[in-house]
């Protein structure tokens, strides 16, 4: 990110919220806002758009389960040569019959389970249970990647006004030394004054290199997340209108939106119906079956005659009962495993309920530190500033040297890196709450984006009987 202009030593003690928005922007109404850039995070990020993928997948899991309400049907057919040859001997008489057919048949068979122990129904179970599971896991995934979209433009704002800070100091203390120089030139100061400008103004350069290498690494991330180079950039702003007034609010809203609690229920939900689906497997088994087929053998002499044909038709109906009665234990194997399985999803989810407690807590606090930091360091600048002020003036009458202009100079650029810092960790903040408790949405944030709707695509694909075709038209 190249400025066309540079922050004045006076733009320097003012908030990053209220300033990095306008620095370098001759047409501010065309800079991209934070939320302009999660709307096209939201739209175009590689990792939002796999996990929608994979939802779309798992949505295939329903019709494949409900499949098995539907009969089978198998056609087959065949065709050959059939040459029979049969020696005989009889009261001393021997004997050849030699017959040559042409054979060809056709059938259908239609296979229809009638009961299964009422596998195919908790099947369809599972099924939807992991469809619901998979939606939640799509709404975390977007949290994350919002979030790390929120991370990504307020590391550039951060960065690009540090290494502005940076940058101005570097002239700062260039002017410094050249008037160091001059003093020295008349005798008003001695060589020493001018090595410690020399120093700190190599220290500044050093940092300035610094914060430009992070400058580009948070460029970088950007383009990763967002999807475009960052070029001009509003200040972001804190989402506090979004947030619980208090943390017992903010953890009754967590257990019960957070998309990653409602994905470990829905595994609970999926793994207590294929419980009931292994034992299905003990259970009788009714099935019927129905199947046509029709046969025609032509007699061959020496040539194809035509004349000598046997047409025969099959239509059969059967009804089917299958009672397991020992498998070699296997299935008892698999039921128990099922029913441990089980066990280890509720732990989970009781895993999960703990963590986005924690991590509640955690934003909570660090929300509060963040804004008690910003008013802490915003009070250090204003010190800092009037501090180096009078330094200065009492360094011009000689009563403080070069080294203490130097040292207070550098207390004020800390001062106003540490608000900078502070300022982007407020805003950060709030995001890390509001995702927290499961609401870092588009539509909490009211993003100017077209929502992804995965019912659409399960709705879709649910009762199709044919096609292999997916709805986009792949």
């Amino acid at each position: 990110m190249k400025p066309t202009t540079r922050m004045s030593g006076a733009l320097c003690a003012v908030p990053l919220l209220a300033v990095v928005g306008s620095i370098g922007f001759t047409a501010p109404a065309s800079a991209e806002t934070l939320p302009e850039a999660l709307a096209r995070a939201y739209e175009g990020n590689p990792t939002l758009n796999a996990q929608r993928a994979n939802t779309r997948a798992t949505d295939e899991a329903v019709p494949q389960a409900l499949s098995d309400y539907r009969p089978t049907v198998i056609g087959s057919a065949d065709a050959g040569y059939v040459d029979t040859r049969i020696k005989r001997r009889q009261e001393g008489i021997r004997s050849i019959n030699d017959s040559e057919v042409f054979s060809r048949s056709a059938g259908v068979t239609l296979n229809q389970n009638l009961f299964n122990g009422f596998q195919t129904k908790n099947n369809v179970k599972v099924a939807e249970s992991s469809v619901l599971a998979s939606r939640e896991t799509l709404l975390n995934t977007e949290q994350n990647v919002l979030f790390d979209g929120v991370e990504a433009y307020m590391n550039v704002l951060r960065d690009f006004a540090i290494f502005d800070l940076r940058r101005n100091n570097v002239d700062l203390l260039g002017e410094e030394l050249r008037a160091t120089n001059e003093r020295f030139q008349v005798g008003e100061v001695t060589r020493t004054d001018t090595a410690l400008s020399e120093s700190r103004l190599a220290g500044a350069r050093s940092d300035l290199s610094v914060a430009e290498a992070n400058l580009k690494a948070s460029r970088a991330v950007y383009r990763q997340v967002i999807g475009n180079e960052p070029t001009k950039l509003f200040p972001g702003k804190p989402v506090d209108r979004l947030l619980p007034p208090n943390l017992d609010a903010a953890l009754q809203v967590g257990f019960k939106e957070h998309p990653a609690t409602r994905s470990a229920f829905h595994a609970v939900d999926a793994a207590a119906a294929q419980v009931r689906v292994a034992q299905g497997v003990l259970a009788p088994s009714v099935d019927l079956q129905g199947s046509v087929s029709t046969q025609r053998d032509d007699a061959l002499g020496g040539g194809l005659s035509g004349e000598d044909y046997t047409n025969t038709f099959n239509g059969t109906v059967l009804t089917t009962l299958t009672v397991p009665i020992y498998q070699g234990g296997q299935e008892y194997s698999v039921i128990r495993q099922a029913k441990e399985t089980l066990g280890q999803r509720r732990l989970e989810a009781e895993i999960v309920r703990d963590q986005v407690r924690a991590a509640i807590v955690s934003a909570w606090g660090a929300l509060e530190g963040a804004k008690s930091q910003i008013i802490a360091a915003q009070a250090q600048v204003d010190a800092a500033q009037i501090a180096l002020n009078g330094v200065r003036e009492e360094n011009r009458v000689g009563q403080r040297t070069t080294l203490d202009v130097l040292n207070f100079t550098q207390d004020l650029l800390d001062a106003r890196v540490t608000l900078i810092t502070a300022q982007r960790d407020r805003v950060v903040a709030s995001y890390a709450l509001l995702q927290a408790i499961g609401r870092l949405n588009v539509v909490q944030l009211n993003l100017k984006v077209a929502t992804y709707d995965s019912r659409i695509h399960y709705d879709q694909v649910r009762d199709r009987w044919f096609g292999q075709r997916t709805p986009d038209g792949r």
